[in-house]
């Protein structure tokens, strides 16, 4: 695991060193083993290595044999050995992963991420040719931006990275507020920082002559069909172990992250790594070190645990927004801080439960419209039932309304993903700016891929593409990295949703359970009930402590400063806060989402400055 960076200009290349290294230095978490650089009158690349495969001959940036190509690379190529096999015409100078990515650009050029399984995201510059080609691994795991300005184009692992070049201007995207405020993170390709933007999931990046081109080499595909069931969760046992066999590969020790559910136990049953770790808080209920210590001792295996208190919760929110670059709200990525921390103290590798859900159906709502509710109330009139919808779209949170608006309206017009935050009509109320890009625009070209598939098909489609990606793959990036440590995702996997994807929905999901039939899967060789167990994510007391007098006053200021101001109708937003403290309604999550805006913008926009 690695940080890149680079950039192409008309600086001299006196002045190109000067600012790469400076650029590499604000990412060196990701890469603490090593740095290296490239430079020349036309471009300059900078790597940080974190060494986990070919430790002593892996260094980057790397070279091709005629060193007319160089690469630097963040990531694991899995299948590099089989590849080693494929291009037996090129004579590999290393024992690397890295320099399979030489040898397939020169035999398949553009198409070299098809041929790829792994994470991973690179830029290999033609050095003859003066062009560069960037790519980003098919579900997102690595992350890559750029940004272009002053006749000066640049990428990085981490936003971050570019304020250290003379040409970037850090100015606030106010546009992606009100989307922030729906989904919890940034939804778009966009980011907070006015002219920065990703590079989608999936997709490439070829630079050349001051000219950007964008072509998507992966597309999630669904073809569903049903089998006998039996043979498929003997089908998913085969590439789950399949997957974590290949995702063990590395030249240090790996260990495993661990909590109580089914996602987790299966990976660390599988892998039987030698140490795991969790963490927990005091209050129980929102602990999970008793399960996962049940795991570790009925497979003969450590499990280190640590119980975060209130204070380390709040004293890290500052550094875990730094290392996020963007606002993301979901209370769990503090815990993901922490438990990355505790790991890092051992190892290098960890193996993370990551897409299991969005894959294999672990979410209720995919079985939205097929649950004994859905369809009794389905027997209405679509007519009454919109009506209804349309009208309740406008009213204040009760019981059952959820239920009411998504049963009367098309599934494109409501389902943003499984954690929204503010609806529309919500965003209106509390947000002061005019909002020029709605939920629905965001959401748009992922509903028109998939036009005419089920229902079932377009709410992973959109969970994949918006929740996984954006929040779920990228905090685990991020916190892992924060602490010079690699996450490894054997769920988020090629192969495995080569079959995830054909399943059909009661393998996935059915009234009494979720991950149906991956659960099955995990039945056959977890030692204990983790299978059966009910999905609880990371959970954080947040809800709690809010009505903490310390707490509640901390938040309370934030919303009095003029910035809130600025965007919010803050009047509204303590209100918010007031009738969550004094449990008249459970707004954790819209008071949390806001805060954590106005802590990040103090981070990056006051502290930095």
């Amino acid at each position: 695991m690695c940080g890149i960076t680079g950039f192409i200009s008309k600086q001299s290349e006196k002045d190109k060193e000067k600012v790469i290294k400076k650029m590499a230095d604000r990412i060196k978490h990701r890469g603490p083993d090593g740095e290296g650089y490239y430079v020349d009158s036309y471009i300059a690349l900078g790597h940080r290595r974190l060494s986990i495969i070919d430790i002593k001959g892996g260094s980057q940036p790397m070279y091709s044999t005629d060193k007319k190509l160089v690469v630097i690379f963040n990531g694991e190529i899995y299948n590099y050995k089989e590849l080693k096999e494929e291009l037996k015409d090129y004579k590999f100078q290393s024992k690397s992963d890295t320099e399979v990515l030489l040898a397939g650009y020169k035999k398949w050029g553009k198409n070299l991420p098809k041929h790829l399984r792994g994470m991973f995201a690179f830029a290999i510059y033609d050095i003859d040719n003066k062009e560069v080609f960037i790519a980003r691994d098919h579900f997102g795991i690595k992350p890559l931006y750029y940004y272009q300005n002053n006749g000066t184009f640049m990428f990085a692992s981490e936003i971050k990275s570019f304020l250290e070049h003379p040409d970037f201007d850090k100015v606030l995207n106010e546009d992606i507020i009100p989307g922030y405020m729906t989904f919890s993170f940034t939804p778009t390709t966009e980011t907070f920082f006015k002219g920065v933007k990703r590079l989608d999931a999936g997709c490439s990046l070829t630079y050349k002559d001051e000219h950007i081109e964008i072509e998507r080499y992966y597309k999630l595909d669904f073809e569903i069909h049903k089998e006998d069931y039996d043979d498929t969760v003997t089908k998913i046992e085969d590439a789950m172990k399949d997957s974590v066999e290949h995702h063990m590969i590395a030249d240090v020790e790996v260990g495993s992250f661990l909590s109580g559910g089914v996602d987790s136990n299966y990976l660390v049953t599988l892998a039987h790594p030698d140490k795991t770790y969790t963490v927990g808080y005091q209050e129980e209920r929102y602990s999970e070190i008793d399960n996962a210590k049940d795991l570790a001792n009925k497979l003969g295996i450590k499990n280190v645990a640590h119980k975060i208190t209130k204070e380390e919760y709040f004293k890290a929110i500052d550094k875990v927004l730094y290392h996020m670059d963007e606002p993301t709200s979901d209370p769990a990525i503090v815990s993901l801080y922490f438990v990355s921390q505790l790991a890092a103290k051992d190892v290098k590798v960890v193996l993370s439960g990551e897409g299991s859900d969005e894959f294999f159906g672990g979410y209720n709502t995919y079985l939205d419209g097929n649950n004994k509710a859905s369809r009794i109330y389905n027997k209405i009139p679509y007519f009454l039932r919109h009506g209804l919808a349309c009208a309740l779209k406008h009213t204040g949170p009760f019981r059952g309304r959820n239920f009411l608006v998504r049963r009367g309206l098309p599934l494109e017009d409501y389902y943003v993903g499984i954690n929204r935050v503010y609806d529309d009509s919500e965003i209106k109320k509390y947000y002061k700016l005019p909002i020029k890009l709605t939920n629905k625009e965001i959401t748009s070209s992922v509903y028109d891929d998939y036009k005419g598939e089920s229902d079932l098909v377009k709410m992973q489609a959109i969970d994949i593409n918006y929740w996984l990606v954006k929040d779920i793959l990228h905090k685990g990036d991020r916190m892992t990295m924060a602490n010079s440590l690699e996450s490894r995702v054997p769920f988020t996997d090629r192969c495995v949703f080569s079959i995830a994807s054909t399943l059909p929905l009661e393998y996935k999901v059915t009234p009494q359970a979720t991950k149906v039939a991956l659960r099955d899967a995990a039945k056959k060789v977890i030692p204990n009930d983790a299978y059966s167990r009910k999905k609880l994510g990371f959970p954080v007391p947040v809800r709690d402590w809010m009505r903490d007098d310390d707490v509640y006053n901390d938040i309370k200021n934030e919303f009095e400063k003029p910035i809130a101001n600025k965007y919010f109708n803050t009047k509204r937003l303590i209100k918010l806060l007031d009738d969550h403290k004094n449990r008249k309604h459970d707004n954790y999550r819209k008071v949390w989402n806001i805060y954590i805006f106005l802590k990040w913008y103090d981070r990056f926009f006051v502290k930095e400055s």
